[in-house]
């Protein structure tokens, strides 16, 4: 007999974003964060729906980060209710066969209709320190 798995994971959650990005396809990418979702970049611009979410990563997939892949790690995970998680991870986009870690990232997420999706998106960099703890792990 065959379970049908109802929810995803935070895990799985992750992995289209990494999946997404590894193939710089701007729509799938924006396609995980909610329609009215904010998204705030290290260099401290911001953005404010899926669609600009979209328009911007595909001049990000075209230009600047063109052929980047992405590496994203949870460190962290709060459930303040079963339909909202707060998840931090370490992350890096790169070329090359390691990308290492360099900023941390804080997704919001709501659980709608069983699978996970980005309200809010905090990009930031990390301290040298910081590089240094979460390099060796």
């Amino acid at each position: 007999m065959m379970t049908v798995k109802s929810e995803d994971t935070v895990e799985e959650f992750l992995e289209r974003v990494r999946q997404a990005w590894d193939a710089g396809d701007a729509t799938r990418y924006a396609a995980q964060f909610a329609e009215d979702a904010s998204y705030v970049i290290f260099m401290g611009d911001a953005m404010f729906g899926r669609a600009a979410i979209a328009q911007t990563h595909h001049e990000v997939f075209t230009r600047w980060q063109k052929g980047t892949r992405m590496t994203v790690k949870p460190i962290d995970v709060r459930m303040p209710d079963e339909s909202t998680a707060v998840v931090t991870t370490v992350g890096g986009i790169g070329k090359g066969g390691r990308v290492d870690v360099d900023k941390f990232q804080t997704f919001t997420l709501r659980r709608r209709d069983g699978r996970w999706e980005c309200v809010a998106f905090q990009n930031t960099e990390m301290s040298r320190r910081s590089k240094r703890a979460y390099r060796s792990r």
